[in-house]
């Protein structure tokens, strides 16, 4: 039986992942020097810059598929939340020219995440409605 709050759940998952996982697999693949930049600049080691990884590729393709759904959310939106912490801080109340939030992307990724780390996956996902983490 079709379920239109399993194909909104669907369509959120397929959304956050998908463009999120196009930040992480430009990463993947023109390397993490940046980031690396920014979070040695900020006092951290450079090992954490890995995790853009984790944030950026894993957990999006989790979300696609739709295993370990809640897991994977979380981790995205603290990897949002990191991310505006050291690079976009000093934004985080600035507006654009056309008066939109100029971090309108990354609060994006942010409270799409939780959406769906509140939601679970739905029918519509690997793991399935009552997987465990979805």
């Amino acid at each position: 039986m079709f379920r239109a709050e399993d194909a909104g759940k669907l369509i959120l998952r397929l959304m956050l992942g998908i463009l999120l996982l196009m930040h992480g697999l430009n990463k993947l693949m023109n390397g993490i020097d940046g980031i690396n930049a920014v979070v040695t600049a900020n006092g951290w080691p450079h090992w954490i810059a890995y995790g853009v990884l984790i944030g950026e590729v894993l957990a999006p393709a989790l979300i696609i598929l739709g295993v370990l759904t809640r897991v994977a959310a979380l981790v995205i939106a603290f990897n949002m939340v990191v991310a505006v912490y050291l690079a976009h801080g000093h934004q985080l109340l600035q507006l654009t020219k056309t008066g939109g939030w100029i971090l309108e992307l990354q609060g994006m990724f942010l409270f799409s995440a939780l959406v769906i780390a509140l939601l679970g996956a739905g029918k519509y996902s690997l793991g399935g409605a009552r997987g465990r983490f979805n």
